[in-house]
């Protein structure tokens, strides 16, 4: 008489338990890369610190009107009041609420849109310009090309996106004979719109 084998099933046992730890490790896996993917896609936020003044209404009123792109850059979330920040690593700051300058700063002042902006060359390659004439006053900071691996971004481009919104700060100076003037990004003449003295009428 034949002796039967029985034979135990392939995917039983030990091994059927090694196959399920297996599965569940790839799963887990699977699940980690993707995780780490999504947190590579994602920005981190700039960390900035609130200039003195930021909680004024003003400050929270210009942040609501601050534009998706400066000079090409996208905004990026920031982690202080009263401050803005675009580009990836951040090449332009904002801060409102700073120090209003005084009338007698010798700064150059540069007018954009309507808009008087001081300029301090103090913290070259860094571009600082300071908004005139405005309380609060904002200052925006452009990154020099020397920290960074691209070419300078334009002051000119951006102080030209971010006048809309700083129309949310009335003017209630002006500066006096400014050095450059620029209108929707093209430099203006202050000669071509400059108001001509009247001529005294001769004496009879």
């Amino acid at each position: 008489m034949a002796s039967t084998v029985q034979r135990a099933p392939i995917f039983g046992g030990p091994l059927r338990d090694t196959l399920r730890a297996m599965r569940a490790t790839l799963r887990m896996t699977a699940l980690a890369a993707a995780l780490a993917a999504t947190l590579t896609a994602c920005t981190p936020t700039v960390a900035l610190e609130p200039a003195a003044h930021a909680t004024a209404v003003a400050c929270a009123s210009l942040v609501t009107q601050l534009p998706d792109t400066v000079a090409g850059l996208p905004s990026r979330e920031t982690n202080a009041q009263g401050t803005g920040a675009w580009g990836d690593p951040a090449e332009v700051l904002l801060r409102c609420g700073v120090a209003v300058p005084g009338p007698t700063s010798t700064l150059e002042c540069v007018t954009v849109n309507g808009v008087d902006w001081l300029s301090d060359p103090s913290q070259e390659p860094d571009f600082v310009f300071t908004s005139y004439g405005r309380n609060p006053a904002v200052q925006v900071i452009i990154i020099g090309s020397s920290k960074l691996s691209g070419a300078t971004v334009s002051g000119q481009a951006v102080l030209t996106d971010l006048s809309n919104a700083m129309g949310e700060i009335p003017q209630k100076h002006k500066c006096i004979g400014p050095s450059e003037q620029y209108q929707n990004g093209e430099p203006v003449d202050p000669s071509a719109t400059a108001t001509p003295t009247p001529t005294p009428s001769p004496s009879r």
